[in-house]
């Protein structure tokens, strides 16, 4: 299978060349690419070692990781069941689905403390519910990076835009984009919010530009990602959880109402089956901030906070809706009221965040008697606060970035919608297409 590049792989390769190399785990919802991003970085190496603790055949690799905890122990019987020399700065040693073997994430820590130049990685997509079993991680001795699915600008390297992609990234509100070029890269982004970033789906539009193929994969990914539901918490039905799950994607545009769930579940059973998909990586919280100081999350109110799908090809498919109306339509509010953008924007900010955190996301909303105001997202830049608002079509008032600006005394807010870049006043605007920027530029 033809192995599209990832942004991840930069960040990966050169943690392969730190010389204060720590065991890293790569940690992400399912499908996004994490094994295949993995396995492009045991290229570049003249052994690579792979084990998979969901794979029937590599049971034996969990019993040599209940028996040792000695990493030159474990890489000796290891080397005899695979095959291959384990050997540090030659081999890298790949523990897939390490969240099926907990020996095998306690022992992390003791490669970092004994065999500290051998190159070992891990992966896991149900990762957070294994780490709560284990009463001591090691903190300190394991990195983390953090995969998504593609972001756009991965996608437009994918089909063959690379140029698009630099372009997107070089372009700012004093340095615009041609109108026709713009208006072409529009028509991708509609691409892109039909079809979203899993790979599979990604591989299959690039091969074949059939939208109803993409669509029979987004329909069995979500059949998998419904059967792992029996996998999160046992004493928490996999139907409660999946009518959660629908319910996030219905409930995508504002605030997340528990009671909205269903008649069946109390506040009690939403939160918790909330919670595990979170977890899980299939679902985003933006949560209110006050917006007063940095950190952004010191001041945070809870009990207001928008849920989102982690991708927008996944949430289409949710809720069935008309693809043809996004790609013809110049004004995505007639598509569920702009969830859409929202959503998009929403998964995009986490994308081109660093992959050594798993970026929060947070919102504004002032609630006054006949004067609410909402701002769509709210981030840091530098030591700056700054107010995103995202529109679905090419026009629409901005009342709520005035209140915000006036009341927090902003320089300058961002506004991102289909328009090309430009300013009216001190409001920056930025593509949809461009919302990555804001986290790239100082």
């Amino acid at each position: 299978m033809y192995y599209f590049n990832r942004n991840i792989d930069n960040d990966l390769q050169q943690w392969s060349c730190e010389k204060r190399r720590k065991p890293l785990i790569l940690r992400g919802a399912r499908q996004v690419g994490k094994t295949f991003a993995i396995r492009n970085l045991g290229k570049h190496f003249k052994y690579f070692v792979e084990i998979n603790f969901e794979n029937k055949d590599h049971a034996a690799a969990k019993v040599v990781f209940s028996r040792h905890s000695d990493p030159q122990l474990i890489c000796s019987e290891l080397a005899l069941l695979f095959g291959k020399p384990i050997v540090a700065g030659e081999t890298l040693l790949f523990l897939d689905e390490i969240q099926n073997c907990t020996d095998a994430i306690s022992s992390l820590r003791y490669f970092y403390e004994y065999l500290p130049k051998l190159h070992v990685i891990a992966a896991g997509s149900l990762l957070e519910f294994a780490l709560e079993e284990i009463p001591s991680f090691g903190v300190g001795r394991i990195d983390s990076m953090f995969m998504h699915p593609f972001s756009f600008s991965e996608f437009l390297c994918a089909i063959g835009h690379d140029s698009w992609a630099k372009l997107i990234v070089e372009s700012t509100p004093d340095k615009p984009v041609s109108e026709p070029i713009h208006e072409k890269i529009v028509e991708q982004l509609k691409t892109f919010l039909i079809i979203g970033g899993m790979p599979e789906v990604v591989a299959e539009f690039v091969n074949t530009r059939d939208f109803l193929r993409c669509q029979k994969i987004l329909n069995s990914l979500l059949v998998s990602f419904r059967n792992d539901f029996a996998k999160y918490k046992k004493r928490i039905p996999a139907a409660r959880i999946n009518e959660v799950f629908s319910s996030v994607s219905q409930q995508a545009e504002g605030k997340f109402v528990y009671e909205r769930v269903s008649q069946n579940l109390n506040n009690e059973q939403v939160k918790k089956s909330l919670e595990l998909l979170l977890m899980a990586g299939l679902c985003h919280q933006v949560t209110h901030s006050s917006a007063d100081g940095l950190p952004l999350g010191a001041r945070i109110n809870s009990r207001y906070r928008r849920v989102i799908p982690f991708d927008t090809g996944i949430y289409q498919r949710i809720l069935n809706l008309d693809i043809s109306s996004i790609l013809l339509s110049n004004d995505f509010n007639a598509i569920n009221k702009g969830a859409v953008a929202e959503i998009f924007v929403g998964c995009e900010l986490k994308k081109n965040a660093s992959c050594y955190s798993d970026e929060e996301l947070y919102c504004w909303v002032r609630e006054k008697i006949n004067a609410t105001a909402q701002i769509d997202f709210v981030v840091q830049r530098g030591e700056t606060i700054v107010p995103v608002e995202v529109k679905s079509g090419k026009q629409g008032k901005m009342q709520s970035m005035w209140v915000f600006m006036k009341e927090k005394n902003s320089n300058y807010g961002i506004r991102t919608s289909l328009e090309n870049f430009c300013k009216y006043q001190n409001i920056n605007v930025y593509p949809l297409y461009a919302i990555g920027n804001i986290l790239k530029r100082n």
